[in-house]
């Protein structure tokens, strides 16, 4: 299908920010800058929608462990959106290549989204708060930079999205042990204060 690489780009941006991606669609499709975008992107009201959690989700992206939670909440919410922007791109006919163009969306999606909760997770090793400000930033702009490239030249596009998932997921293969390590020690502090207050509690 020729709308693929866009698919595949769509479902690579809706794993980072899902909202960014139906809000940017949308808007280039009611400006008329794309044919390739549906009209059930470009409703006033799913705009809005978009718009306003988009603005909640650059918030909430950019505060340290607010991050992660958010990440947890949409691990179903982007993947699905991707699957969605994905069949709506390729058609509403119900037809086998929508049914595909849904599942590349999708999968992709995951995918993406895996490598940046993974990501954040380990960002959140660090005591500093700048990276997670940063990362964010540089996340909205690659998402807001790589859809926009993608309505002038969709096969660029998706060979860069292909390649920055790729790269992702071997970065997050080597964060794995960092984020395990995290983990355990914040399990073991939080076992050593609960001691430490039973261990003052005063006797009944």
């Amino acid at each position: 299908m020729s709308v693929l690489p866009l698919v595949f780009t769509s479902g690579w941006a809706s794993g980072i920010n899902a909202y960014a991606v139906v809000l940017l669609l949308g808007i280039f499709g009611a400006t008329g800058v794309s044919d390739e975008v549906p009209e059930a992107l470009q409703r006033p009201d799913v705009l809005i929608a978009a718009g306003v959690l988009f603005l909640c989700e650059a918030v909430a992206d950019k505060i340290p462990y607010v991050d992660s939670v958010w990440d947890t909440v949409h691990t179903v919410i982007r993947p699905v959106s991707g699957a969605v922007v994905g069949a709506l791109l390729a058609g509403q006919t119900g037809s086998l290549s929508d049914l595909a163009a849904g599942a590349v969306g999708g999968t992709t999606a995951l995918a993406s989204h895996a490598v940046k909760s993974g990501t954040r997770m380990a960002i959140n090793t660090s005591p500093e708060p700048f990276s997670n400000f940063a990362m964010s930033t540089a996340e909205d702009l690659g998402v807001g930079g790589l859809i926009s490239f993608a309505m002038f030249y969709p096969e660029a596009a998706a060979i860069i999205a292909a390649v920055l998932l790729v790269i992702g997921l071997l970065l997050l293969f080597f964060l794995v042990s960092r984020i395990r390590r995290f983990l355990r020690r914040r399990a073991q502090r939080r076992e050593e204060k609960r001691l430490a207050e039973r261990a003052g509690a005063p006797p009944p």
